[in-house]
């Protein structure tokens, strides 16, 4: 069978910024009617390559093609126009606006001069049906929807310009599984229709289920592409980080015996999102939590953190009842707690502001004397934490928006460290990172449990629960379902417990 020519390829583009070489002599070839995936860890030059490809930034060096004819963009606005959308990881919509005002923003109808209404309500209805999103309204507000909504709506926007090449950046790390699918539907019916799409998830089995062609890229090159399903998921693996693949989750720490409990939830709840939460968790304990999203996971580290207001219940730390109130109290010394937002973009960092003061900002109580930053003690503690993490960047100043989105992530980490915290909450810290970071955060969070801090680990991800915890509370409609521990922790009693089904009958249900 003879492959279509390319309707889009990339040809020897560089792109430096300063010194820093974001991409080197790179080359990818985009087919009509394939989904093309575009694999490589954080850092690795992927998000440079998108873009220029959507007109964002210009490349240095090598030429583009469109339809075999040379092109430039001189903006995203030219890059539409041409037929290239993107779907970036960090969401573009506008939280004040509602559905249909963001999805039809860069050409809206108009009528007498005037936008009209009737009709924007009608394409944005349409491309919410053809993104598989047809029960948001287009009436909504953005910031009224939950991030898996929100990242539909985004889909939604690009369907809207009719694209002929639509390049999505991790489209899929905030929604949930039914969304997931939903979105899989819609990709392979686009593909089907003739559409060519760039698919870029540090997700392997989303790159098994999905693509025709792969391009691996490793520090800015483009080392290799080939036809999807003839690599292993080992050997691509190696070609995206360099050297040999070793074992993804490092050992479990030794059990520390008796030990009291540093922190104890005693029948919390919340409105009608959690009910009669109870657990313990001891010093060096990593505790998952599972279960499908949206199930209450996200609202119990927030009332854990005292950012809900009127929880009920009680929380006891070193046996003795706390209020939290707020973050203040959650953060203050007697109790010395830390939560790792699920959004590093708008929740975890302020993007124009230098690395280092998104690092001492949680923790200017340990680098101030008398209301004055200690700027030796400040760089004491941010150099410690930058070997800690294995923090890449070129210099403290630089903004943290310029960073690699792994190495963003470290910054949120290595925010709340400095505070020195005992229990330390993580909302899905490993969201759209690279398999590289995700093994050094891994190993991060064992060596914070090996030096005594309590760990709650919630993860959309069952390789992660199954690898990094000592025990995983699965909750159900707001409540803990079911305590796993030991050879419990295993795929089948995961989604047994999550679906809420007896764990007896799990294997026949999920069989292939």
């Amino acid at each position: 069978m003879t492959l279509p020519e390319p309707l889009f390829r990339m040809e020897g583009i560089s792109k430096r910024y300063g010194g820093a070489v974001a991409l080197k002599d790179a080359d990818i070839a985009i087919r009509p009617g394939a989904i093309h995936a575009v694999l490589g860890e954080n850092g690795a030059g992927k998000s440079t390559l998108i873009k220029i490809m959507a007109g964002v930034v210009a490349p240095d060096e090598g030429r583009m093609l469109l339809d075999g004819k040379e092109i430039a963009f001189a903006s995203p606005a030219a890059a539409n126009a041409a037929g290239i959308v993107c779907v970036f990881q960090e969401l573009s919509l506008i939280p004040d606006l509602s559905v249909a005002d963001n999805i039809v923003i860069s050409n809206p109808p108009l009528k007498f001069g005037m936008i009209d209404r009737r009709r924007q309500r009608r394409i944005a209805e349409e491309a919410l049906a053809r993104a598989g999103a047809s029960d948001i309204h287009p009436s909504a507000l953005v910031k009224d929807l939950p991030l898996s909504r929100r990242q539909m709506v985004e889909i939604a926007k690009a369907l809207a310009r009719k694209p002929r090449l639509m390049i999505l950046d991790e489209a899929t790390s905030a929604l949930t599984q039914s969304d997931v699918e939903k979105v899989f539907a819609v990709l392979k019916r686009l593909r089907a229709e003739g559409m060519a799409l760039i698919y870029i998830s540090h997700r392997m089995h989303e790159i098994a289920q999905l693509a025709d062609e792969c391009t691996v890229f490793r520090n800015g090159r483009s080392i290799e592409s080939y036809p999807a399903g003839t690599k292993t998921d080992q050997q691509v693996v190696e070609l995206m980080i360099g050297r040999e693949y070793s074992n993804v989750f490092p050992p479990k720490p030794a059990h520390r015996g008796e030990v009291k409990p540093v922190l104890s939830c005693r029948d919390l709840s919340w409105g009608d999102r959690l009910s009669g939460i109870t657990f313990d968790i001891k010093p060096g304990e990593i505790i998952g939590v599972g279960g499908l999203d949206g199930q209450g996971q996200r609202e119990l580290l927030l009332a854990l953190f005292g950012v809900l207001r009127d929880v009920k219940g009680e929380v006891v730390i070193d046996g003795r009842p706390v209020t939290l109130k707020s973050p203040r109290d959650a953060k203050s010394g007697g109790i010395s707690m830390a939560l790792i937002p699920e959004d590093r973009k708008t929740e975890g960092l302020m993007l124009p502001m230098t690395v280092r003061e998104n690092l001492s900002i949680a923790a200017l109580d340990r680098v101030s004397r008398n209301g004055v930053i200690d700027r030796a003690a400040e760089r004491r503690e941010i150099d410690d934490l930058f070997k800690l993490l294995a923090i890449k960047a070129a210099t403290i100043d630089m903004p943290v928006a310029a960073l690699s989105g792994g190495n963003q992530q470290k910054v949120v980490i290595a925010k709340w460290l400095m505070n020195r915290p005992r229990i330390i909450l993580l909302n899905d810290p490993t969201r759209g990172i690279d398999v590289g970071t995700k093994q050094e955060i891994y190993l991060l969070l064992h060596k914070l449990a090996d030096a005594g801090a309590a760990i709650i680990f919630y993860s959309t991800d069952y390789d992660e629960l199954i690898g990094c915890c000592d025990r995983v509370l699965v909750m159900y409609d707001g409540r803990i379902i079911r305590e796993l521990e030991g050879a419990e922790i295993n795929e089948h009693e995961l989604i047994g417990a999550a679906l809420n089904i007896a764990g007896d009958h799990v294997a026949q249900r999920i069989a292939p």
